[in-house]
């Protein structure tokens, strides 16, 4: 008996230790059973349908399909083939040969057709035309279909005050990028603001705020959709609370997520910087810039772009396309770097099965993400390429986002 006992004893120190994985599906197991039933729902859990968070999710899927043909008017240099601004009359295009000429004649008076398109005929005119036309058509259907469903579900009380007012914060936004919209298109429609030997472009800096207005929008309705969600579903949110997220090593994994999310936030309005120059058209040579791992010094940080009086240099990082591009490329680099960092951390750790999912999607996203970035550099920026790594930067800002969410330790309450 007593050997048969040693024999046991030996057994169980043998064993080995469980992995992580194995860890965090074992804690979400007995969470599950101890999730409450259905009848203890909590109230906000009632009060908010899940269908209000589909709503916002499909409302982010709107705004992000808005920055990818967003990304295609500024290549096509669509963006300032239609110079005015007219809310309600602006949803139809031209019906009519004369309307059509009409509309062509309006373009024919500023800088764009003048220095740079001269010659060009209606067709090729039609062409840029619906490009910008659909652009602002679909920021009109975002506006509407959240607006619209937003005021049912407050006057049904779908929306408690906090959501409600995360719900409002939103709808400002969306009113705020029209107006920014259009502010930024007058910078390209302004013959004062062409430097000399330049040609029309909407300012880099209206642009990067156009840019980084939708993607708050964008942010805001995908993190709120998913807080419903999760409070929609009780026993998930039990689950998300369990002992398992307290550790202070996965708390640590979030702070660092949301910090590579702002990191992301930053490259992706670089990126705005470059677009705006044209800067992509420099060098096109990687990892190298003409031969050079870093420029010149009388290139980055040129006199030309200092001011009357001001010889401060600080412009160079945001008007001189040598500066901007460098300076996209570290960004992006040490975005990446960070992610696959981020990356090892979180597979030492015993994630969460739907977590860990999302943490090897977020290094795929990266390593995507980098590699269309060098692409579209080699070559010459081309509209798809350049286009798609766009999107692969709101790609990548969503899976880390995403991660970060997954890892709260309480639902928040709304």
């Amino acid at each position: 008996m007593r050997r048969r006992l040693l024999t046991t004893t030996s057994t169980a120190h043998a064993a080995p230790p469980p992995s992580p994985g194995t860890i965090a599906a074992t804690i979400e197991a007995e969470a599950v059973k101890q999730a409450p039933s259905s009848t203890h729902t909590a109230t906000p859990s009632a009060a908010t349908p899940p269908i209000v968070g589909y709503w916002l999710i499909g409302s982010g899927v709107l705004v992000f399909g808005i920055v990818v043909l967003g990304g295609l008017t500024r290549p096509t240099e669509s963006g300032l083939s239609i110079v005015e601004w007219n809310v309600l009359k602006g949803v139809w295009p031209p019906l009519t040969q004369q309307g059509w000429e009409e509309e062509f004649d309006k373009y024919k008076q500023y800088p764009e057709y003048k220095i740079l398109n001269h010659g060009m005929s209606l067709d090729e005119f039609k062409r840029i035309f619906y490009m910008e036309w659909g652009h602002r058509l679909w920021g009109r259907v975002i506006g509407l279909s959240f607006v619209l469903p937003a005021i049912y579900f407050w006057r049904r009380g779908l929306l408690p005050r906090s959501l409600g007012k995360r719900v409002l914060g939103i709808s400002a936004l969306i009113g705020f990028q029209g107006v920014l919209g259009w502010y930024m298109v007058k910078s390209g429609l302004d013959e004062e603001m062409i430097t000399p030997h330049g040609v029309p472009r909407v300012s880099q800096y209206r642009l990067a705020a156009h840019l980084g207005s939708a993607f708050l929008i964008y942010i805001g309705m995908l993190t709120t959709g998913w807080d419903v969600l999760r409070q929609a579903r009780p026993s998930l949110s039990h689950i998300m609370s369990s002992n398992a997220l307290k550790r202070p090593a996965l708390q640590r994994l979030r702070l660092a997520s949301l910090a590579l999310s702002g990191l992301v936030f930053l490259t992706a309005m670089s990126g705005a910087f470059v677009a705006g120059l044209d800067a992509g058209l420099l060098y096109d040579t990687f990892p190298k810039m003409g031969g050079r791992w870093i420029p010149p010094e009388h290139d980055i940080w040129s006199e030309v772009f200092t001011q009357p009086g001001d010889v401060s240099r600080w412009r160079n990082l945001f008007e001189n396309p040598t500066t901007v591009q460098f300076d996209h490329r570290v960004l992006g680099t040490t975005t990446v770097a960070a992610t696959m960092a981020l990356w090892y951390y979180a597979c030492r750790l015993p994630l969460p099965p739907a977590a860990r999912r999302t943490a090897h999607g977020m290094l795929a996203a990266a390593l995507v993400q980098i590699s269309l970035g060098i692409s579209t550099l080699l070559y010459a920026v081309p509209i798809p390429l350049a286009a798609s790594h766009q999107a692969g930067s709101l790609v990548l800002l969503t899976v880390v986002l995403r991660l970060a969410h997954l890892l709260k330790r309480s639902p928040v309450k709304l």
